[in-house]
């Protein structure tokens, strides 16, 4: 499946934002999600279905001022 992850594309195998995650090991509670601009909570990456391009969006906090 073709993907647009932060604005590159990507061929992933995953079927879930959950799953998508796991195959690029990102993982940890600090990451936020969203799919085709919409947010996602981390406790529905696992039920969240990914189609085929799919813009997915993920952010880790930065510090700093």
């Amino acid at each position: 499946m073709k993907l647009i992850v932060n604005g590159e594309a990507l061929d992933a195998t995953a079927r879930t934002l959950q799953d998508l995650l796991t195959e690029l090991d990102l993982t940890g509670p600090w990451l936020a999600t969203a799919v085709d601009g919409d947010f996602v909570p981390a406790g529905e990456r696992i039920d969240c279905t990914l189609r085929d391009g799919a813009a997915i969006e993920i952010l880790s906090p930065m510090q700093g001022g």
